[in-house]
């Protein structure tokens, strides 16, 4: 048995968990926050068979689509100038990690 954590962009974690509950994998959802951009995500926590984990992240990875977003950022120009400008970044996707279960129960 395997535990999936992914961690979707939260403008596709509902396409996300729609098709993997149709697909029948049992999700639990979470809100979290990411770091860089301090964006919210999803993190989705699924346990399944070994031989459906390609299946899961194939289904994440065709939901779960990368696009580019302007971002300020600061440079500085001497002592106490500094200026802002845009820059471009991608964001989106998936982190998909996948761990082995020792041991589940369901009581």
């Amino acid at each position: 048995m395997k535990l999936i954590m992914a961690i979707v962009s939260n403008d596709d974690s509902s396409k996300v968990q729609s098709a993997l509950t149709k697909e029948r994998y049992q999700v639990t959802r979470l809100a979290t926050t990411g770091g860089f951009l301090m964006a919210g995500n999803t993190t989705f926590i699924c346990g399944t068979e070994d031989d459906k984990v390609d299946h899961a992240i194939e289904i994440i990875a065709q939901h779960s689509k990368k696009r580019t977003q302007m971002v300020p950022s600061s440079a500085s120009y001497g002592v106490g100038m500094y200026t802002s400008f845009p820059v471009e970044v991608q964001i989106g996707g998936a982190t998909i990690f996948v761990m082995d279960v020792e041991r589940f129960e369901k009581v």
